[in-house]
């Protein structure tokens, strides 16, 4: 590990000084971009790559789900890249596991029946150069990593499990006793793996794989490009224990991605916008936007926290389109996080054509959780603009909430053609700009209320 740990350091110095930069102020943004589509993955791979295949039984993996087999299988993927590169097939079995690294040329494949599973001893997860919840920090490697690893693919009918029911209960005690202490617990405390890290990766697939019981974010990306994931599952329960903070899909400064023809059910947020946090964020080369994204055809069943949701931790969010999607849940379709310790912008947004049910359309509101100013005078403020909700028959609990923070700015906000059957048709919006184009409510058209105050 000590020599991982120096490629990881020496690729995460070079990737910084040629990939990011420095965000902007909110006010810099381009304000004409209205009516912005996200278009999605771009496919730009030109190489040509080895299809040779390394099946892990053949390195002395074996079909038992009780003993640790992290080595066997590294062992692989080390093969594979210094024969340079190949795809690193999972046949039918269980095979437990802790992190795997996967390297230039490696890609994984795991087969109808085939399943990953991960160890709860979070010893197997090495502490290792990462980035968790805005921050960039040493934290535990997740169970699947690629880090700088162009064209990296993920495929197969096979599973990803994170087995993480040990993990879900220590989480809840922990908070528990916070709780009785008169404490907040943060969601670190518990040192808990995620089921997918991908740090730096251009021109990538994940297809046809079930990720599921993740220890914390399910698929986390950051800094990624070009990416592609279709034709998935990302699932995590609510009982007998919930999984706390199991996000199904993370972009962290991330641009051109479709996701497409996904099943996504997870105890936290569905489709989750990141980018950093904080009243300095913007000026980090570690944070960053999150552009042209593309979620299409997909089905969201009943344990999620937010459809696409904004936060917590978005500076720029800009060009997203959710089309044409199925709606089986009890959250928010668009769920944006305001926060009042990060200067952040949300644009051209685009939802369009969904059905079924849901907890409510709409919910923007302030959003607090672990608030600091960090000891800065500034005051940051949210810009949400250019966004476009139409052609939504839903039933659900309300409409929802359209509340910020003092100082924040909406623009160029759109409700069109949504009909919900509501249980409840109260509906809070703050912001005179939000335009009512045919909203019905019941069965009957309503007016944005705060065109009365």
């Amino acid at each position: 590990m000590k020599i991982e740990l120096r490629s990881v350091l020496a690729a995460v110095a070079l990737f910084a000084s040629v990939w990011c930069t420095p965000y902007l102020h909110a006010d810099d943004a381009d304000p004409d971009k209205a009516e912005a589509e996200g278009t999605g993955f771009v496919d730009n791979n030109t190489k040509t790559r080895s299809d040779k295949r390394y099946v892990i039984t053949d390195f002395g993996a074996v079909n038992d789900s009780t003993v640790l087999q992290t080595a066997v299988i590294q062992a692989a993927i080390d093969k594979a890249e210094a024969d340079g590169g190949g795809i690193i097939v999972v046949p039918r079995g269980t095979y437990l596991s802790g992190a795997l690294f996967f390297k230039p040329g490696t890609r994984l494949h795991i087969e109808e029946g085939g399943v990953i599973k991960g160890s709860d001893d979070i010893s197997n997860y090495p502490l290792i150069p990462s980035r968790m919840e805005g921050r960039s920090l040493m934290y535990y490697a997740a169970l699947i990593n690629a880090y700088f690893v162009d064209d990296f693919e993920i495929s197969g009918s096979g599973v990803v499990d994170g087995a993480a029911y040990n993990y879900w209960v220590a989480f809840w005690e922990r908070r528990d006793q916070a709780e009785k202490e008169g404490r907040v617990c943060t969601n670190l405390e518990v040192s808990r793996p995620r089921l997918v890290f991908l740090w730096g990766c251009d021109n990538l697939k994940i297809t046809g794989t079930r990720f599921c019981n993740s220890a914390f974010w399910t698929m986390h990306l950051y800094q990624c490009e070009n990416i592609l994931i279709e034709n998935c599952e990302f699932l995590a329960p609510t009982k007998p224990v919930k999984a706390p903070s199991s996000d199904a899909m993370d972009f962290d400064v991330c641009r051109n991605i479709t996701i497409r023809g996904c099943y996504i059910s997870v105890n936290d947020d569905g489709v989750t916008i990141k980018g950093g946090k904080g009243v300095y964020a913007n000026r980090s080369y570690e944070g960053g936007s999150v552009e042209n994204v593309l979620v299409e055809d997909c089905t969201f069943g009943p344990n999620n926290h937010g459809i696409l949701t904004l936060g917590s931790e978005c500076l720029h969010a800009t060009d997203i389109t959710v089309r044409n999607c199925t709606l089986q849940t009890h959250c928010a379709l668009l769920r944006m996080k305001m926060r009042p310790d990060t200067w952040q912008i949300y644009e051209n947004i685009h939802i369009e054509n969904c059905h079924g049910t849901l907890g409510s359309v709409i919910d923007m509101k302030p959003w607090k959780q672990f608030f600091t100013l960090e000891g800065s005078d500034e005051r940051p403020y949210g810009i949400v603009r250019n966004i476009l909700v139409e052609n939504v028959d839903v039933d659900g609990r309300s409409l929802g909430i359209i509340a910020g923070n003092p100082g924040d700015q909406v623009e160029n906000f759109t409700l069109r053609n949504i009909n919900i059957r509501a249980t409840n048709p109260a509906f809070t919006c703050e912001y005179p700009q939000v335009k009512f184009d045919n909203v019905v409510v019941n069965g009957k058209k309503v007016e944005n209320p705060a065109m009365n105050k």
